[in-house]
C-alpha cells in the first residue's frame, strides 16, 4: 500500500461532497419530480437515485445493501421506486440533476484545465477499483463514462464512495455490529448527536434494544456513550474500513493524490459554501480515530 490511511480517509472525505451533491441539489428533487416521485422529503428520490445503478432491486435488496436504514423505512420507499420509472429513466434523470447542479455550483470551473485534471486522476483511481463482492460499487462501475470532466469526477467519486461503503458493510459485520448497532456505536464514539441518527427510522424502542445489546457486550454504557471497549471495536471498524478503502489508491502515485487533493479543495469549497448538504450526518466525516 502507497498511502497511509489517513490519506484514503481524507480522500473519502474530500469526494463525498462532490458525490453528495445528488441527494441535495435542487436541480436533483426537480429532476425527479418529472419522474412522478415526491419530493416534499428527500428519501423517494433518494432510494430510487441510489439504487438504480442495480436495475429494478426490491426493497429486500436494497436493504441489504444500504444497511443501516430500518427494514421498515426501506419498505416504504423502495417498493414502489420501479413504479414511479424505470431505472434506466432515473439514471438518465440523476445525471442530468447532478449535470445542471455542478455547472450551477461550479460556475467557470466547468471545463477548466484544474478540473479536468481532477477528473481524470479520480477516474483512474475508481478505474482501479476491485468491485468482487461490492455489488453497489460493481453496479456504478457498469455504468457508461460521461465525457464532461464534472460529470466524470462525480462518477469517479460515486464508484469510490459506494466501493468504501460496500467495505464498510464487510467492517461492520466482521466486528459484529447489525445495522441498528451500527448507528448506536456510531452516536456512542460522538459521529453526530442521536437525533441525526434518527434519519435511519429505527423506533426509540429499537435504538434502545440495539444500545442494550451493545452495554451486554460492553461496548456502550448506560446513557449511550461508548466504553472504552466500545471505542476500541469503533477504531477497528474504521481502520478496516480505510484498509478495504486503499486498493484503488494505489493507481496513483502519493505525488498524483496529493495533487488530486490539492485540485479538489476549490470545487469542494465550492459544493460545501452552497448550504446543501447538512452539517453533521450519519457518516461521521470530521471525526478522527487514533489507529497510526
Amino acid at each position: 500500500m502507497q498511502h497511509s490511511l489517513s490519506t484514503v480517509r481524507q480522500m473519502w472525505q474530500l469526494l463525498e461532497p462532490v458525490h453528495a451533491t445528488l441527494y441535495y441539489a435542487p436541480e436533483a428533487f426537480e429532476e425527479a419530480a418529472a419522474l412522478g416521485y415526491a419530493t416534499d422529503e428527500r428519501w423517494p428520490s433518494y432510494f430510487a437515485y441510489r439504487a438504480a445503478p442495480l436495475g429494478p432491486a426490491g426493497p429486500r435488496l436494497v436493504n441489504a445493501l444500504f444497511y443501516s436504514f430500518r427494514p421498515q423505512m426501506v419498505q416504504r420507499y423502495a417498493a414502489d421506486a420501479w413504479r414511479t420509472a424505470v431505472p434506466e429513466r432515473v439514471l438518465a434523470a440523476r445525471s442530468a440533476g447532478v449535470d445542471r447542479a455542478l455547472r450551477r455550483i461550479l460556475g467557470d470551473r466547468i471545463g477548466s484545465p484544474e478540473l479536468r485534471e481532477a477528473a481524470d486522476l479520480a477516474r483512474r483511481t475508481a478505474e482501479a477499483a476491485d468491485t468482487a463482492g461490492r455489488a453497489l460499487a460493481a453496479a456504478n462501475s457498469a455504468l457508461p463514462w460521461p465525457d464532461e470532466p464534472h460529470m466524470v469526477l462525480w462518477q469517479a467519486a460515486t464508484l469510490l464512495r459506494e466501493h468504501r461503503g460496500d467495505g464498510h458493510i464487510a467492517a461492520l459485520q466482521a466486528h459484529g455490529l447489525g445495522p441498528a448497532e451500527s448507528l448506536v456505536s456510531h452516536a456512542a464514539v460522538g459521529a453526530a448527536p442521536q437525533e441525526v441518527f434518527g434519519s435511519r427510522q429505527w423506533t426509540d424502542e429499537e435504538w434502545g434494544a440495539a444500545r442494550e445489546r451493545l452495554t451486554v457486550r460492553g461496548l456502550a454504557q448506560a446513557d449511550g456513550r461508548a466504553t472504552e471497549e466500545g471505542l476500541r471495536l469503533r477504531t477497528a471498524v474504521e481502520k478496516l474500513t480505510d484498509e478495504l478503502a486503499a486498493a484503488p489508491w494505489d493507481a496513483l502515485t502519493p505525488g498524483e493524490t496529493a495533487r488530486l487533493a490539492e485540485l479538489l479543495v476549490p470545487p469542494v469549497l465550492d459544493i460545501v459554501g452552497t448550504g446543501l448538504l447538512p452539517q453533521q450526518s450519519t457518516l461521521g466525516i470530521g471525526l478522527k480515530f487514533d489507529y497510526e
